[in-house]
């Protein structure tokens, strides 16, 4: 008769089990798809950032491949790109002028180096923004302005 009532006493002890295993496997499966919801949204900041920074990119290639002034900063309002998911704006403007170090013209003229500063914001969805800048002379002859004297210092723009 001992184990008849041992028997009584184990009943529910498989059902427990059963329930905590159950559980432990849903708390498994829910921290894993919480995990893969995150990382989805990371990959899609990611993407969203670098499509900021190919708008910058692009932004900067405009701005350098197009006209340049030595009087007036050239502003590029909003462009869009694509598919209108990303856009850039941004300026250039003449930073100073230079001389040309001696030796870098085989004939004796004076000449002068203007240097120009690109600044360009680009956008990309979910509010990824890239700020991009990049600077660049152009190399020629110099007027009579005193500024572009090889004997003179540096001038501005």
């Amino acid at each position: 008769m001992q184990s008849y009532t041992n028997r009584n006493r184990q009943k529910g002890a498989a059902l427990i089990v059963a329930l905590v295993l159950m559980l432990i496997l849903t708390i498994i499966g829910i921290s894993g798809m919480n995990m893969a919801t995150l990382e989805l949204q990371m990959a899609g900041n990611s993407q969203a950032a670098q499509l900021a920074f190919q708008a910058a990119e692009t932004g900067i290639d405009v701005a350098l491949s197009g006209q340049v002034s030595t009087a007036v900063p050239i502003t590029y309002g909003t462009q869009t790109l694509g598919d209108g998911s990303y856009e850039f704006d941004g300026s250039i403007v003449c930073a100073a002028t230079t001389r040309v170090p001696e030796g870098a013209y085989s004939e004796d003229i004076a000449a002068r180096a203007v240097h120009f500063d690109a600044t360009v914001t680009g956008r990309g969805p979910r509010n990824a923004v890239s700020r991009h800048s990049q600077s660049v002379y152009i190399v020629g002859p110099a007027p009579g302005n005193p500024n572009f004297n090889p004997a003179v210092s540096t001038g501005s723009c």
